[in-house]
């Protein structure tokens, strides 16, 4: 039936860009604004989020030695300053004003770039023209199968087979972020990464199809079978598909961020597959470190909040050490209050029980304090399938056929 979700079906989709944003400075203040906004020439811009109005922004422009602080509002998936003029992005409305004042106070002539690291927008149109879009009549939602960063995750139906749909609560800042990561995903593919199959794009909201992963989190996964289902062959065949995934998105210069075994997911067959690509960004970036995961977290990036591949393998090696203790949280004995300076003291936990040497030497290596004294995804994959064939060799030796 060539209405099923063959393999071939992602790759028919052409991949979405996204637009840079420099003027975008996030989250100050309207003193810091009009403090950058030096010398005051007229048509001197930038944009922020709004303080007074979450999830709203506001357009700065400097005239006549002033700053006018114009709200810009976000109305049914769109952005307006006046109520009448409409614009999907902030690129479109930042591009419209600068071709025309049409009622601000001056044209936009020249944006303040932000330092740093800057932001991006997506603009839904380019999903639509890429062939990403599924209509929403064409999905039969089931029942709520999980919560998300962005909202609840469903389960459906489309095309005759189940899908898991991430909803989004509505919000622009949100949105974008939500788009960020779909507009990610398009570019990616492989076989152990959750694959994206589409977006809803509603007036009303926004989602995103990817394909549904019946056994469910890694995580639940081993806490629920234990000892006699997850065996030393199926703990390694885990450890190998989470480590190819992984060594995919370093090959593509995409650093993940939150790897755990949370959110690595587990198909039918029982391959894993990594999953929330939420955080996902190009390679050594910095972030707000308020929100992260302690326990699974590289030092480097609770400290500075400086992520790269690195980072990512400290991660996996956590990921690594819930596999062989069957989805035990770290640090079992450690206060998470303490978690952080016990690590900064060189403190590496003890192997899991039955976990192999070898296994556990790929643990500790992971676990250095100096990011480039780690190994590479690509070093420790072979490592990781040599040990395989070995295991499987062994197996072959004890059970004669």
């Amino acid at each position: 039936d060539s209405e099923k979700l063959s393999p071939t079906f992602h790759q028919r989709k052409a991949e979405v860009k996204l637009s840079a944003m420099p003027w975008f400075h996030g989250k100050i203040s309207r003193e810091a604004a009009e403090a950058l906004l030096t010398p005051r020439q007229d048509g001197l811009f930038l944009v922020r989020e709004s303080t007074n109005f979450p999830g709203d922004y506001t357009l700065c422009v400097c005239f006549q030695s002033k700053v006018e602080h114009y709200r810009v509002k976000y109305k049914n998936n769109q952005l307006t300053i006046d109520d009448e003029e409409f614009f999907e992005t902030l690129a479109q409305l930042v591009e419209h004003y600068e071709e025309d004042a049409d009622g601000l106070c001056t044209q936009l002539t020249k944006s303040l770039p932000k330092q740093g690291k800057q932001d991006f927008c997506v603009d839904t149109k380019k999903f639509v023209e890429a062939g990403w879009v599924i209509q929403e009549h064409e999905l039969e939602y089931r029942e709520c199968i999980g919560k998300g960063e962005f909202g609840d995750v469903m389960l459906a139906i489309y095309r005759g087979e189940k899908v898991a749909v991430k909803m989004l609560k509505d919000s622009s800042q949100a949105a974008q972020k939500f788009l960020a990561e779909a507009s990610l995903m398009t570019s990616l593919t492989h076989e152990n990464l959750v694959r994206l199959l589409g977006l809803v794009l509603d007036k009303n909201h926004i989602c995103l199809v990817t394909e549904y992963m019946d056994k469910g989190s890694l995580v639940d996964y081993l806490r629920s079978r234990g000892r006699q289902h997850v065996t030393n062959r199926v703990q390694i065949n885990l450890a190998c598909d989470t480590c190819s995934g992984m060594e995919y998105l370093e090959r593509r210069k995409v650093v993940h961020r939150d790897l755990a075994a949370r959110n690595v997911l587990i198909s039918e067959g029982g391959v894993a597959k990594v999953a929330d690509f939420g955080l996902a960004r190009e390679e050594n970036f910095t972030l707000d470190c308020s929100k992260l995961p302690i326990k699974w977290t590289a030092p480097e990036a609770l400290k500075h909040g400086i992520f790269s591949n690195k980072s990512d393998m400290w991660s996996f090696g956590i990921l690594l050490w819930e596999i062989y203790s069957f989805g035990r949280v770290p640090y079992p004995r450690i206060p998470l209050a303490d978690v952080v300076k016990h690590v900064e003291k060189g403190y590496k936990m003890e192997a899991p029980e039955g976990c192999p040497p070898e296994v556990y030497e790929i643990m500790r290596q992971a676990w250095d304090l100096k990011p480039d004294k780690r190994p590479n995804f690509k070093d420790v994959k072979l490592k990781l399938i040599h040990l395989k064939t070995l295991q499987q060799a062994e197996v072959n030796r004890s059970c004669p056929l």
